[in-house]
């Protein structure tokens, strides 16, 4: 049986990712590169492990002792974690990429940390491959429609999420007005929509997009129940997101969360 890794962050989307692949015939292992990885995830794997994304050599040993030849790596990694004193503590093969790359932004990063498998013949996959049902077609997902103010807010958001992605900031923007009420960095998208709902009193508007040059191996938007949790305490009223480039976890629960509080998901 052939093997397949998936590395994982947070999130729900690793399950999917890792059932998905059983159901193809892969044997699965998983390494959950972070604190508070699904727990679900040990339970649908072959394999699994906790190896903190520090720890590169010790994760290119574990993949290559079950011979995985082909990983995707999944799930949030968010920024706030690695620059925790104390969480991260990377091993002398991670302190050498790092000593290579000429920033600390998110895709020269990854960029680095997938070369590195590959260097070891561990093919870094499309995120999307194993799930594509879960990237939405363009479309209003909801039972209410966006009124002509917020379609103005979601035109203006987009425009800035794009803006943002494209100088590997973010993903997300919160906006009221077509103004920018705040933008996503080191804390993530959840802290930058709550932050975004407080400053603008409610009554905003989440845009969430994928880099204008959007590298399919790794960081793929996503959006959740967990999204739509921080959308309601926050006071926002609709969400636009990528079509073909935003993954839905929890298709089903997150559109009947937003139905339940009135809130509009335009797929654009």
């Amino acid at each position: 049986m052939e093997s397949i890794g998936v590395l994982s962050g947070i999130g729900h989307l690793p399950v999917e990712v890792a059932k998905a692949a059983k159901e193809l015939g892969y044997q699965v292992v998983a390494v959950g590169v972070v604190p508070d990885v699904d727990e679900e995830l040990a339970a649908c794997a072959d394999f699994y492990y906790d190896i903190n994304i520090g720890k590169i050599g010790k994760i290119i040993s574990t993949l290559k002792k079950h011979k995985v030849k082909q990983v995707t790596m999944i799930g949030k990694v968010t920024k706030e974690v690695l620059y925790k004193a104390g969480k991260i503590v990377p091993d002398l093969r991670a302190i050498k990429i790092l000593a290579t790359v000429p920033d600390r932004k998110d895709d020269t990063i990854m960029n680095a940390i997938v070369k590195e498998l590959e260097s070891e013949g561990i093919h870094v996959m499309d995120q999307t491959v194993l799930i594509k049902p879960l990237l939405p077609a363009p479309g209003v997902l909801t039972k209410r429609q966006p009124t002509e103010a917020e379609l103005a807010d979601m035109e203006f958001g987009f425009t800035m999420a794009k803006a943002i992605g494209g100088l590997d900031i973010g993903q997300t923007v919160v906006v009221k007005n077509r103004a920018v009420m705040a933008v996503e960095a080191i804390e993530g998208t959840d802290a930058c929509i709550l932050r975004g709902g407080f400053l603008g009193k409610g009554g905003v508007i989440v845009a969430k997009a994928a880099k204008p040059s959007q590298d399919q191996r790794f960081d793929i938007p996503g959006f959740g129940t967990k999204t739509m949790e921080s959308m309601i305490h926050a006071g926002a009223t609709g969400i636009v997101i990528e079509a073909g480039n935003t993954l839905i976890v929890d298709r089903e629960k997150t559109i009947a969360m937003a139905d339940e509080h009135n809130i509009t998901i335009l797929v654009k």
